[in-house]
């Protein structure tokens, strides 16, 4: 692996070097890549949480159709 490797940031279309930001900014593209990591995991548990609901909404609506 090349230890002189750069890393490149994206941001609007226009490539950054990593390594050429100051700190503050390092910081920075830190912090995004943690919030869309939570934001990806969030997501995914609310894609959870709905699918159980509406499975549990279901077997309601099964049991009163049943009860009828």
């Amino acid at each position: 692996m090349d230890n002189n490797a750069k890393t490149f940031v994206t941001i609007d279309d226009v490539q950054y070097q990593l390594e050429d930001m100051t700190p503050e900014q390092q910081g920075l593209i830190s912090h995004l890549a943690d919030l869309d990591q939570k934001l990806a995991a969030a997501k995914f548990s609310a894609d959870q949480l709905q699918v159980c609901r509406n499975a549990f909404f279901g077997i309601l609506k099964q049991s009163l159709n049943i009860a009828k």
